[in-house]
């Protein structure tokens, strides 16, 4: 299964690498493939940019993982609300 991670970014420390980090190395773990958006945008962008690579990525995904703080965070609800539409499994 190919599993996208979102989350809160904006605003937090380190942009919250090491939660999606952590994550994404815990879900490895258990043998699925994963999508980081901290790896797609190392460097950061616009947060237009980031979101564009970002969905495009999500729409190739069978499930979404939601990190905490996701429902504060404009970008994870924007990202949970397209996995939903597109029957993405949380």
């Amino acid at each position: 299964m190919k599993i996208y991670i979102s989350g809160p970014m904006t605003g937090l420390p380190e942009l919250n690498f090491p939660s999606f980090h952590a994550e994404a190395a815990r879900i490895r773990a258990l043998g699925h493939e994963v999508v980081n958006p901290a790896e797609l945008n190392p460097d950061g962008g616009t947060w237009q940019e980031c979101m564009r690579k970002d969905i495009a990525a999500l729409c190739e995904c069978d499930a979404i993982f939601m990190l905490p703080g996701w429902d504060v965070s404009r970008g994870a609800l924007l990202e949970f609300e397209i996995a939903s539409k597109l029957g993405i499994e949380p």
